[in-house]
């Protein structure tokens, strides 16, 4: 993170604004909607600043800049041409510990502006840094469009009706879960809609039940989750909505720390990640801790890579949820097999090549696969192994000893969806030694079968392909 993202109150604090032009009249207008006290130092004004100090709303000073000039201002704004009086006034700012903003010169500003999504009191800022404002402005219309009109009527009537709920309802997982419920409940549809009477009879209703209710404790509930194999923008919109309501997050070891972000920051998370002998977190005392926070009222993310039905031993959670009773929603994640291979530019099936695709895990149990090695090694099908880094030698010494060609095509995907990726492809009697010598960190899935060899003509035209 570049810069501290903050909202500051300006108002009747002084702001100085030195340049008369189009750009200063922009940075003028928005002190102005935050209430502040504006400074002009510009020998001319354009049309708009002029109609500003004609009406004294603003305080014009029609003269060169001076140091005094600095006296009292909370901010500095510079939207001149003169390039020397820029860099001046930039400086003396900064010595004297004022922030300050030089319109386009990203290297004399202390701190910069946003694009911004004004639902007052509701504001959206967007910010690349400074190093991308065309990306910011894009952004910015994006959110234009999705961010209801009204939603500022909304946190208004939030505001307003919170001694109310307060009263009503005490605080804790009660409380938490009714404002929850409130923005994504009819109430709220109906601010939004311009119906405040309607909604404030609905939260009356509301709110004398919850009172009738108070000593009921709170059902809870488990999210169990797919985050898909590492990209966050392969997360699903219910994914993340969930992941935005649970009270607690049992998280694996996969789940990079960019999904992780995205989950409610309040949210209390555990760590329970497992790897080839060593469990931070054995399955069954996960099992029990989703069902003994649930049964405390709490809503509970289980996150897990890729999906939770492939692999990742969804099926076990739930069975221990469902024998207790416990409510739980099941959300697919894009798995491995199919998020590694698109970005690494291979099909898992193709007319040509394969007309059916098997998934089996590369975990061998003491030393020794169980595997139906005749079923993996048929033409015209694509094998995909998943967590078959470490047992790679001994995979490929299985699959040859039954009959596969050591000449097929194969590869390993490292890292898959995600900024490191690496993708080794070697035959598969070669294929060991070649990820040996790129000592590939995992996590790693491995594919057999001729669709390999279409990664060097599909890789070029797909820009997810590293």
């Amino acid at each position: 993170m570049i810069h501290l993202p903050i909202f500051m109150d300006i108002k009747g604090r002084s702001v100085l604004v030195v340049g008369g032009g189009e750009l200063a009249a922009r940075k003028v207008e928005m002190i102005l909607k935050a209430e502040g006290r504006v400074r002009v130092v510009a020998e001319s004004l354009c049309r708009a600043l002029g109609d500003l100090a004609d009406r004294e709303v603003v305080e014009h000073h029609a003269r060169a800049f001076d140091a005094a000039d600095l006296d009292g201002c909370l901010l500095v704004f510079v939207a001149t041409d003169d390039e020397d009086l820029n860099k001046r006034v930039s400086a003396l700012a900064t010595e004297a510990d004022i922030p300050v903003n030089v319109v386009d010169r990203l290297e004399l500003c202390t701190f910069i502006m946003p694009a911004i999504v004004d639902r007052s009191p509701v504001l959206v800022a967007v910010s690349t840094g400074g190093e991308a404002p065309i990306l910011s402005r894009v952004l910015k219309a994006q959110l234009e469009t999705s961010i209801p009109t009204g939603l500022g009527r909304l946190a208004d009537f939030a505001g307003a009706c919170r001694d109310k709920v307060k009263a009503a309802i005490p605080e804790g997982p009660l409380r938490l879960r009714f404002w929850e419920n409130f923005m994504h409940g009819p109430i709220a549809e109906y601010v939004l809609a311009g119906q405040p009477e309607a909604a404030n009879n609905l939260l009356d209703d509301t709110l004398n039940k919850a009172i009738s209710d108070q000593g009921v404790k709170p059902h809870g509930e488990v999210y169990l989750v797919g985050s898909g194999p590492g990209d966050p923008d392969l997360l699903t919109f219910r994914a993340l909505r969930l992941m935005q309501q649970a009270d607690v997050v049992l998280h694996d070891r996969l789940v990079p720390d960019e999904i992780l972000d995205l989950v409610r920051r309040d949210a209390e998370r555990v760590f329970v990640g497992k790897r080839r002998g060593d469990h931070a977190m054995p399955q069954e005392e996960i099992g029990r801790l989703m069902i003994r926070l649930a049964k405390d009222g709490k809503r509970v993310l289980r996150l897990k890579s890729g999906d939770p039905f492939v692999f990742g031993r969804g099926g076990e959670e739930i069975e221990a949820l469902s024998s207790e009773g416990i409510h739980f929603q099941i959300v697919p994640g894009v798995t491995a097999a199919n998020g590694c291979a698109a970005y690494a530019g291979i099909p898992l099936t193709h007319r040509d090549h394969a007309q059916s695709c098997i998934f089996v895990t590369g975990h061998a149990k003491d030393d020794n696969f169980d595997l139906d090695w005749e079923a993996l090694i048929r033409p015209s099908q694509t094998l995909v192994v998943y967590m078959g880094l470490d047992s790679l030698p001994m995979l490929s010494e299985k699959l040859i000893g039954h009959g596969a060609d050591p000449n097929t095509p194969a590869a390993v995907v490292d890292n898959g969806t995600r900024k490191n990726q690496q993708v080794v492809i070697a035959p598969l009697g070669e294929l060991a030694d070649a990820v040996a010598k790129a000592n590939l960190p995992g996590p790693a899935i491995v594919i057999v079968g001729s669709v390999v060899t279409l990664r060097k003509r599909l890789s070029w035209f797909n820009p997810a392909v590293t």
